[in-house]
């Protein structure tokens, strides 16, 4: 299968060299475009007011791997990919494996998943990885299950055009609980802003945070009760796989909206 892999930790990330390494010795056609550094954190953002630069890269990945290192965010490296640098489109977009969860509603921030979502916006489905855990160095357990999935993938293609949010357990392989198909949480958290103040004596701000809870969707979103929410699975060692979409459309808002008088 022909691969494009991208993420928002940077081109010297373990977690993107460990994924592109196990695919591209799993035999699958693997290209890398990536940022040059860290980008995490920088949503669906897009560079509008200068220009891209790529300059390949070499001595970091498999000996069969094509790989580019791009200033720009990771959408767009995904765009630049798509439309610049490949001949031919890819058969999925992969995007990580990112060092830390993407659950809940931080997928709105995620750099890992908006890459993928670029590739799903181009009509090409897509998957992100993530490892749940900013301190585990431990990518292999999530690559294997990448390679494993991608191969399911190979055989049964997806029918509909989506993007798989995929979040892996920072434990071993033989600790993982299994696999569970789940819908997005919620995430909230608390202490977001630190206030500091710096050696000339001036006022500034450091954006922080700690997960205060994991909780249910609003019922409002009318969303399936029986599917276990994301990040319930990954606190019990499961690899959590959710399927996304972009359109946000809220239909029951319309719903309520029709009845204004315009």
């Amino acid at each position: 299968m022909k691969l494009l892999i991208s993420n928002d930790d940077g081109v010297f990330a373990l977690g993107i060299r460990t994924l592109a390494n196990t695919l591209a010795q799993a035999g699958h056609e693997v290209t890398v475009v990536c940022p040059d550094r860290e980008r995490s954190a920088t949503g669906h953002g897009l560079t509008l007011h200068q220009p891209i630069r790529a300059e390949i890269v070499e001595s970091i990945f498999h000996p069969q791997i094509k790989a580019w290192a791009c200033d720009g965010t990771p959408s767009d490296c995904v765009k630049l990919a798509l439309w610049a640098l490949l001949d031919t489109p890819p058969d999925l977009v992969l995007s990580g494996i990112n060092h830390g969860a993407n659950l809940g509603t931080e997928i709105l921030y995620s750099g890992t998943v908006s890459a993928a979502m670029e590739g799903v916006i181009e009509g090409i489905p897509a998957i992100a990885f993530s490892l749940a855990s900013h301190t585990v160095t431990e990518f292999q357990p999530a690559a294997n299950f990448a390679q494993t999935l991608v191969a399911k993938l190979t055989e049964k293609p997806l029918t509909d055009l989506m993007l798989l949010n995929v979040n892996i357990p920072p434990v071993g392989s033989e600790e993982i609980c299994g696999v569970k198909l789940t819908r997005q949480g919620v995430r909230r958290y608390v202490d977001v802003f630190n206030k500091r103040i710096d050696p000339r004596g001036k006022t500034y701000y450091w954006l922080t945070g700690e997960v205060l809870e994991d909780v249910e969707p609003p019922e409002t979103l009318e969303l399936p009760k029986n599917v276990p929410i994301d990040v319930h699975a990954i606190r019990d060692n499961y690899i959590s796989i959710t399927p996304l979409q972009y359109n946000l459309t809220y239909s029951k808002g319309l719903s309520q909206l029709s009845s204004l008088d315009f």
